[in-house]
């Protein structure tokens, strides 16, 4: 008989066990979940409302002008009232206070924009988001998913925190302009499309629409300084 190292054999057992390493990063409730920011909705995923979640397994609140996010599954966050059309820019700034908080990877969040039907199964939206290693992604949904830098790449313009529990902050700014959507991570310009490769089929109809916030699962962090500015 050929011998398996048992480190290979450990890797195989997690490999053939569907669903462990998911089970191992699943999406936990939020004690004392909601929305307590008046004038705010959200929405979580696809797959965890089939799960039978819904927005008040996370938690949002606002303290002095800041919001206060808790993911559970992941989530989007929006004021209705806030849309914008035409040339624009979306900003805020992103601070996880205690780096991996929640889980055992880093997982993202950042700004959307061009939020239509959002809410149901009909969504539609784009957003740029970092993670506190030094990645980030563009990732969109019409309303199927569709990605527009794959899994996410790295750049030196995104923070890195130190370690576990350590504070990490980022700036990001999505942008339309001059018939291109740009996401800035820091000052520093990570992301650039021509509107056609946003704009098209499988993708989004329009840049106008609703925008808002987007953490991934089992995420905690604060946004502040939310806001949307006219070129």
């Amino acid at each position: 008989m050929r011998f398996v190292p048992g480190f290979t054999m450990a890797a195989a057992v997690v490999f053939l066990i569907p669903g462990l390493v998911s089970a191992q990063d699943a999406s936990h409730s939020v004690a004392g979940g909601g929305i307590s920011v008046p004038g705010w909705v959200g929405a979580v995923d696809g797959g965890a409302q089939k799960a039978g979640q819904t927005i008040n397994d996370t938690k949002l609140t606002k303290e002095g002008g800041v919001l206060h996010v808790t993911t559970g599954p992941a989530a989007e966050y929006w004021n209705p009232a806030n849309k914008a059309t035409g040339n624009y820019t979306v900003s805020a700034t992103f601070t996880e206070a205690k780096y991996m908080n929640l889980n055992s990877h880093p997982h993202p969040y950042g700004i959307f924009i061009a939020g239509h039907e959002l809410g149901t199964d009909q969504h539609s939206e784009l957003y740029c988001a970092a993670y506190g290693d030094g990645r980030f992604i563009v990732r969109g949904f019409a309303p199927d998913p569709f990605q527009m830098n794959g899994r996410g790449e790295a750049n030196d313009a995104v923070h890195k925190a130190s370690g576990p529990g350590e504070p990490v902050e980022q700036k990001i700014a999505l942008s339309v302009k001059e018939g291109k959507v740009e996401c800035a991570i820091n000052g520093t310009v990570v992301a650039s499309y021509d509107k056609a490769l946003v704009v098209a089929d499988g993708k989004l109809k329009s840049t106008d629409g609703i925008y808002g916030v987007r953490f991934a699962h089992n995420t905690e962090g604060t946004v502040a300084d939310l806001k949307m500015t006219k070129p």
